[in-house]
């Protein structure tokens, strides 16, 4: 049979003014939420979860029979209302701290840093505030604690390690050394994220400064050299066929392509578009001067590119086909458009050119 809570008149008139106080709570709770999340999307700050709760009446009143003496008012209980941000690295506990300081007063004799204080405390390294709406009201509780902060916390609550009863000495060593290095692997992947950062800002200075043979391809650096607008031109040529206009679409799936064609640097990207405009752009003259074609995708000019670069390579009609599987999805309607390209390209100057040196 479950042990039932005995409480002193002081704690049972505390239990009361909790009752008095509920509906307060429960729209502080929902008050306080909707702020932090909005601040944080503001910020551009994204967290892996954002926890919140109302002390139930059950948890409140086995917090007083411990220790209600020690609470003149219920007032005096700070995490009625709490709530809890998990982030995943580091330094972001230190951004959200921050947007609390700006969204809520803070009562800084009740709040604690309990990060780094000892070893084997690594899942209670959070970062607690004590909060209160600007406008007043009950104060609330505020952690901050990054995953594997929580991770650690939850299995340690999971094991009983922080229980009643005594750990021995032997076991006490191995959750010492688990949260040792686990705050380790907690630093390093913080530490992992700024040296990327940096990488990726030197990436994106090179690709502004045209140093594009020491820019390896990749999705993050050929989105920044797309920002540079390299098939503006050969588009505008294109489209100059029948005065068509042009629509923006995206051009992130012909990456794979061009790493298929043997690209490793940005370099090898703009060589491919140095080398193959004018045979893209005959290509693309043969097919739309029949046409009345007067709207056409930003992607024409890298189609026509890699339409000509494989026709130039010996690619023929499986090498076609390859590419429109790649670009459009497998289907047998993509041979037919190989076989239609393949006989449209043989009477090209460049075509001509390549079967003369067969």
């Amino acid at each position: 049979m479950e042990n039932q809570i005995q409480l002193d008149p002081h704690g049972e008139s505390l239990l009361q003014q909790y009752r008095d106080l509920l509906p307060t709570l429960e729209q502080i709770e929902k008050d306080a939420y909707n702020l932090l999340h909005a601040a944080l999307r503001e910020q551009g700050i994204y967290v892996t979860a954002i926890e919140h709760r109302v002390k139930t009446e059950k948890s409140l009143a086995g917090k007083l029979e411990l220790k209600g003496a020690k609470y003149k008012s219920i007032d005096d209980v700070t995490d009625l209302v709490g709530l809890r941000i998990i982030t995943f690295y580091t330094d972001e506990v230190d951004k959200v701290a921050a947007i609390a300081k700006r969204v809520f007063d803070i009562d800084w004799q009740e709040s604690v840093d309990k990060r780094r204080h000892q070893l084997d405390a690594f899942g209670y390294n959070s970062l607690h505030y004590i909060c209160r709406m600007k406008e007043g009201g009950p104060r609330f509780e505020l952690q901050m604690r990054t995953a594997l902060q929580h991770v650690w916390s939850t299995i340690e609550h999971d094991t009983g390690y922080k229980g009643d009863f005594k750990i021995p000495r032997e076991y006490k060593r191995q959750f010492s050394r688990l949260a040792g290095m686990l705050e380790l692997v907690d630093d390093e992947f913080s530490r992992l994220r700024l040296l990327l950062t940096g990488y990726r800002r030197r990436i994106h200075a090179l690709v502004k400064n045209g140093q594009l043979d020491d820019v390896p391809l990749s999705a993050d650096s050929f989105r920044s050299f797309l920002n540079l607008h390299p098939f503006d031109r050969l588009n505008g040529r294109i489209a100059a066929v029948n005065q068509a206009e042009i629509y923006p679409v995206s051009l992130m799936p012909y990456l794979r392509v061009l790493e298929a064609f043997g690209m490793e640097t940005l370099g090898d990207v703009q060589h491919f578009i140095d080398e193959n405009s004018d045979n893209a752009h005959q290509l693309a003259l043969s097919q739309l001067a029949i046409t009345d074609l007067d709207i056409l995708s930003s992607s024409a000019a890298l189609q026509y590119l890699c339409l000509a670069y494989v026709l130039k390579h010996g690619g023929g009609r499986d090498g076609l086909k390859k590419f429109y599987d790649a670009i459009n999805g497998e289907d047998e309607a993509n041979a037919r458009l190989a076989d239609m390209m393949l006989e449209q390209a043989g009477t090209l100057p460049f075509m001509k050119s390549k079967k003369g040196n067969l």
